[in-house]
């Protein structure tokens, strides 16, 4: 492609040296410059791009797009000089890629919890529908049926692009992305054409790269600010910064809620452990899914549907088809009697969300043991608000092992248990291996027990010091139901 037109929908400061140049890749990462390449130099979190001009000059770079200019230049390099060479980057990866997001209907799904299982239903909602789609998530990227592994919430501008490019040329006319706050902030949407935007709910996450709640808050608002008029803005009317979100929006703007008025209104009728039977605007619909939070990610996916444009008695009648998402609220029943929960709830409002959706079906009388752990090096504020949310909820809490990363198990356990009373502590057990945690529930629950085994849901893996190595809780939990039977 000619570097005139692959910089033709960014804003630029300065050109020096020649535009009329054939551009044969690009790429934000000097690894991977190669002579031909247009190399993007992006201010990063610990690195700068900047500082890799000259290597990306060494290894062939034809183009640099940076936001200042390197000492040394070369007379065989074009620069172009950019406000934000993270902006430029995301409208130069989607005109590389032929601008696939214009050809499909994009929904993007942003908020602290239920981005996966909102995403992934209107994904799922799409295709029994018959319509061609693709997905975006946490767990797994989908062009239609063929599953592509992720290592990102949201990928980099040039892998989102090459993806929506597949789902294009596979015929889809759909896709629904999760949208996390991080992509936001870095601008890795940026360039990208959405249908609609959908926000789920903001609960303290993050908090280690955003440092504020307020920081976190406009990250999740800036992706409604840059939403088109074309698009529609659907909001959680009953989360406190549900309004904030559109406030600034050139957006058709919704609601939905389960407690105020809304445009599309979901009431629970009848919960238990396999499902709930719920009132979409009316309409009852017996859905597989759990919990009031479950009660508005399909609300959500009602509301998301219905502005798509699809018909109302299709989208009711295929609801009661959808079944929920790997990892999360994932049931395992025990032939002595017990059920287990695995779900990815990993912020204290999650954990909360999950354990009053057990309490509501098993009642004050059932008993929860409820297994839970915290990342580390990621928010230490929100360690002891866990571990107190559990015990105040729980019959029984194990405090184990999560992903540690590069600090000590013990250490996080130690954090955790600062939120613990007196009280708390004699109805707690402290067991950093996550295996023996897992068995050590079974060999407590009882017949009419429910065990939540938290944080991890779909993660298949374990990283320590640097290392992923291989755990799955839905694997770990049903070894132990087996060694019981």
């Amino acid at each position: 492609m000619q570097l005139n037109r692959l910089i033709s929908p960014v804003e630029i400061s300065e050109i020096v040296g020649d535009d009329n140049k054939e551009i044969v890749s690009i790429t934000s990462d000097s690894r991977q410059v190669k002579p031909g390449t247009l190399f993007v130099a992006v201010p990063g979190v610990s690195v700068d791009g900047h500082d890799f001009i000259p290597k990306a000059q060494e290894a062939g770079a034809t183009a640099v797009v940076c936001e200042r200019l390197p000492e040394q230049m070369s007379t065989s390099v074009t620069y172009i000089v950019v406000p934000s060479s993270a902006i430029a980057l995301g409208y130069m990866a989607s005109e590389w890629w032929g601008n696939p997001s214009r050809s499909l209907s994009l929904v993007g799904v942003t908020g602290t919890n239920g981005k996966t299982t909102t995403a992934t239903l209107i994904y799922e909602m799409a295709r029994l529908l018959g319509h061609k789609a693709g997905l975006l998530s946490t767990v797994c990227n989908y062009v239609e049926t063929t599953p592509y592994p992720t290592d990102h919430t949201t990928p980099d501008p040039l892998t989102i692009n090459e993806m929506l490019r597949r789902m294009v040329d596979a015929g889809c006319t759909y896709c629904a992305m999760e949208v996390s706050s991080h992509a936001a902030h870095q601008h890795r949407i940026a360039g990208l054409h959405f249908a609609g935007g959908v926000f789920t709910n903001l609960t303290r996450d993050h908090l280690d790269y955003h440092k504020t709640v307020e920081a976190y808050l406009q990250a999740k608002k800036s992706f409604f600010d840059n939403l088109p008029s074309t698009a529609f803005a659907l909001t959680n009317a009953d989360d406190k910064v549900g309004e904030v979100m559109l406030q600034n929006t050139s957006a058709s703007r919704h609601t939905y809620s389960l407690r105020s008025e809304a445009d599309f209104k979901g009431r629970i009728v009848e919960s238990r452990l396999d499902g709930t039977l719920l009132s979409l605007n009316g309409h009852e619909v017996e859905t597989l899914f759990t919990g009031r939070f479950n009660a508005y990610n399909l609300t959500a996916v009602y509301g998301a549907s219905i502005l798509l444009g699809w018909d109302n008695e299709e989208v009711l009648r295929a609801i009661s088809a959808l079944v929920p998402v790997a990892g999360r609220f994932q049931a395992f029943h025990s032939p002595k009697g017990f059920t287990a929960i695995v779900d990815y709830a990993h912020t204290p409002d999650a954990v909360v969300n999950v354990l009053q959706a057990i309490r509501e079906v098993i009642g004050p009388k059932g008993e929860i043991i409820t297994v839970v752990g915290a990342g580390g090096n990621r928010d230490k504020g929100k360690r002891p608000i866990m571990a107190r949310e559990a015990a105040a909820r729980s019959e029984r809490v194990i405090l184990t092992s999560d992903n540690p990363r590069f600090e000590e198990p013990e250490d996080i356990l130690a954090d955790m248990e600062q939120g613990l009373d007196d009280e708390a502590r004699t109805r707690t057990l402290h067991i950093t291996d996550r295996r023996q945690a897992i068995r050590t529930a079974v060999a407590l629950a009882h017949p009419g027990t429910v065990i939540l085994i938290a944080g991890k849901g779909h993660e298949d893996y374990q990283e320590i010091k640097g290392v992923k190595h291989h755990f799955d809780d839905r694997e770990e939990i049903m070894a132990a139901i087996n060694r019981q039977a």
